[in-house]
């Protein structure tokens, strides 16, 4: 049976990628389309991908590109502020990072002398360094810094970075995630 039929099968898949490709003509004149079709970008993109590198329990911000001056200045000295209402460890005195900073390229971005090598290409990279959060838990953190939110109700970059961007295949996924944490919001992030 699989002998005779399987040029049947053949024709089968072929009759329904060209159904598809028939509704999308269809629809290139509507207003509706498939969720999943390949489509432009809503503006002109100045990027043509995005690679977002999240590193959960990477390094700190102050021993890699955020230099802070002022904490090398009152390192040892007891927070200047009041202590955090959740603490998952003990909060002690301020602590410097181990360290040095100095200056790479044009831009004249501060980089650790833990990533000399990146520093080498600091005017090609971005650093968003105007990131904050409001939820001290570190699940709600994640959420917030993936979503925008402390709940799962909002999409997550990788859905946004698609919308602004747009689509190139729509059997392919426009985004993917490697390897997610199973706590801290998961795949959700």
């Amino acid at each position: 049976m699989l002998r005779q039929c399987c040029g049947g099968f053949g024709q089968l898949a072929l009759a329904g990628l060209m159904a598809s490709l028939e509704r999308g003509a269809a629809r290139a004149g509507s207003t509706g389309s498939h969720p999943l079709a390949a489509r432009p970008s809503l503006f002109r993109p100045r990027a043509k991908r995005v690679i977002f590198l999240f590193m959960h329990g990477g390094p700190s911000h102050v021993d890699t590109f955020d230099y802070k001056p002022l904490l090398i200045r009152d390192s040892g000295k007891p927070l200047p502020f009041e202590k955090p209402r959740i603490q998952f460890a003990k909060t002690s005195n301020l602590r410097a990072s181990p360290w040095a900073f100095r200056r790479y390229g044009q831009s004249g971005a501060w980089v650790s002398d833990l990533f000399p090598k990146v520093g080498a290409c600091a005017d090609d990279l971005c650093f968003i360094k105007s990131v904050h959060g409001t939820n001290e838990a570190h699940g709600g953190a994640l959420l917030k810094l993936h979503t925008g939110s402390d709940t799962f109700v909002r999409p997550s970059m990788g859905s946004w970075i698609s919308y602004g961007l747009g689509t190139e295949n729509e059997n392919l996924p426009s985004f993917i995630t490697i390897n997610p944490t199973l706590g801290h919001g998961g795949v959700g992030n």
